[in-house]
């Protein structure tokens, strides 16, 4: 069983325009992994970065929705000084986003095994980076499973 930090554009993802056929197959990606995280096969961890995230998105059906994922979250992940250093030396080596970096950290600090998101510049970010984790997206993780 897997221990996987999922991006908050991962809960986001079903939401977004289903015209582009990358988002189709990134929302049935995701959706495959909540199931999955459902079913046991997985643990999916949730960070106060997705909550804090989840707390200021503008939409109500949105917001209802992610925090209803949230619950097939086995693993809890709150604010430490551990986290915010570890983001700061991610941030500052990879050029990321204080957000990516928060994510990022919060993965490493619950010893993740895999960090998925469907932003492909993240992806191309981090790989430099000492992370101890595989980073990549929805759908390469699903593909995977099935190979």
């Amino acid at each position: 069983m897997g221990i996987i930090y999922p991006d908050y554009n991962c809960f986001q993802r079903g939401f977004d325009d289903p015209g582009q056929v990358r988002i189709q197959m990134e929302a049935l990606a995701c959706q495959e992994i909540f199931l999955k995280a459902e079913s046991g096969q997985i643990q999916l961890i949730w960070s106060f970065m997705h909550e804090d995230e989840t707390l200021l998105c503008p939409f109500p059906e949105r917001k209802y929705e992610v925090l209803r994922l949230a619950t097939l979250c086995q693993v809890r992940v709150g604010a430490q000084e551990k986290i915010r250093g570890v983001a700061e030396s991610f941030q500052n080596q990879g050029n990321l986003s204080a957000k990516d970096a928060i994510h990022l950290a919060c993965a490493s600090y619950a010893s993740a095994d895999m960090f998925l998101t469907c932003d492909d510049s993240l992806i191309k970010r981090v790989k430099h980076l000492n992370l101890g984790m595989k980073v990549m997206n929805p759908v390469d993780y699903v593909r995977q499973e099935v190979d």
